[in-house]
């Protein structure tokens, strides 16, 4: 059995704790929270169910333990550096780090993967939702002033996106004062964004999300390939599920001695699966 522990508890936590019980081949190590004693933790793998700016640092510390992370930060731009970051620490401590393990960036990486192997040539489209993406509801509710937050991500197609973010105010902010810093704040500065203050998040919130990927190119020579991808989903429970199953991905990989920090796009897909390679192999091909 993989033992798997969860560091965090919020809405992938409780998915994640979910997916582990579910999981034939694994059993809840524990579930730590962010003011727990860390170096208790023991574990095959720890799943860091934190928000995203927070990552860099837990995975810096379960790794320094030699144990296995999987974790879904969100910060597209921010990946290929949080790579780097912790590739020299995994190998030198003999361990796995599974960064961005989710939907999107994740699965749909993997997707976008497959897309590109088919049709080398040619334009991909993501279009994600209409939906709550948590990341980008976490960081609206870090802002000074915000009581609590969801940010509802609406496709325009061809990959835009406008973000349409409501926020419960804490007592005496003032709303153009955080509209202002929300506004700046990475996750948000590069979309169309609208913030509205109102009475009561929770009598708006709703955890589906969705995505629609695109495809037109080229196989070969030959023009006018196209291919659709579309999925409607609870995010925490396919986020926490992804995570879950990299996990399984992570302790099979440090048993091949493979160490370093990865991305979805660079595992194999039957590490994820529980189950022996031979009879996968027989059911699924």
């Amino acid at each position: 059995m993989i033992r798997v522990a969860i560091l965090g508890y919020g809405n992938i936590g409780k998915a994640a704790e979910q997916a582990i019980h579910a999981a034939p081949d694994m059993e809840l190590a524990g579930i730590y929270h962010h003011d727990d004693c860390l170096e208790c933790i023991a574990a095959d793998a720890v799943l860091l169910c934190t928000p995203t700016r927070e990552v860099p640092k837990f995975a810096a510390i379960m790794a320094a333990k030699g144990i296995c992370t999987v974790d879904s930060f969100d910060i597209h731009g921010q990946i290929y550096g949080l790579r780097e970051q912790l590739t020299p620490l995994t190998k030198a401590n003999q361990t796995v780090s599974i960064i961005s393990a989710g939907w999107d960036p994740g699965t749909d990486s993997m997707v976008r993967a497959l897309l590109l192997a088919m049709a080398p040539k040619g334009i991909t489209y993501t279009n994600f939702g209409p939906g709550r993406s948590m990341g980008h509801s976490v960081a609206a509710k870090a802002i000074e002033g915000v009581k609590n937050a969801l940010s509802m991500t609406i496709p325009l197609g061809t990959g835009v996106h406008r973000r349409m973010v409501y926020i419960e105010l804490e007592d005496g902010a003032d709303f153009k004062t955080v509209e202002a810093k929300l506004l700046k704040d990475d996750y948000f500065a590069h979309d169309e964004t609208h913030v509205i203050a109102v009475e009561s998040v929770d009598a708006l919130n709703n955890v589906a999300h969705g995505v629609h990927l695109e495809r037109s190119g080229v196989s070969g020579e030959t023009h006018n390939q196209r291919f659709e991808f579309n999925m409607t989903i609870n995010n925490p429970a396919l986020t926490g599920q992804v995570m879950v199953s990299c996990a399984r991905a992570a302790v099979r990989m440090k048993a091949r001695g493979e160490y370093g920090a990865k991305t979805m796009i660079e595992l194999r897909p039957i590490d994820m699966l529980p189950g022996e390679t031979e009879e996968l192999i027989k059911s699924i091909v």
